[in-house]
């Protein structure tokens, strides 16, 4: 039931991380890339708030394994992160390969505690 899950969530996130990354990205005239920073940021908040209604005993685990791991897995992407960086840095555009890493590690990681923080007081 478990992979199930896994898999029904990942036939979500997968599709949606690709539209989610060409919107955004065909609205912006830049080598940054927006789609990739936006899909692991929202994704980051919305685990980050799962989580948080987990360990509040507010969702059951099992919603964890779809959307946390199932959605949230497919619909992030370090691969293409990791990607784009090192494509950044071949065309000598090291200020955004920077800015890509360092934007991305705290928006993530402020993205995650601020949606764990949100779900906590709504479910404490």
């Amino acid at each position: 039931m478990t992979l199930l899950l896994v898999m029904v969530g990942a036939a979500i996130g997968a599709p949606l991380r690709y539209v989610t990354d060409r919107s955004v990205q065909s609205r912006h005239d830049t080598v940054f890339p927006w789609g990739t920073f936006t899909v692991n940021v929202i994704g980051s908040l919305l685990l980050g708030a799962l989580t948080g209604a987990v360990l509040a005993g507010a969702v059951p685990a099992t919603v964890q394994w779809l959307v946390g791991t199932g959605l949230c897995g497919a619909l992030t992407t370090y691969s293409t992160f990791s990607y784009e960086t090192i494509r950044l840095i071949e065309q000598d555009a090291y200020f955004f390969a920077v800015a890509n890493v360092a934007a991305s590690i705290i928006a993530g990681l402020g993205a995650a505690s601020l949606g764990l923080e949100i779900s906590q007081a709504i479910w404490t």
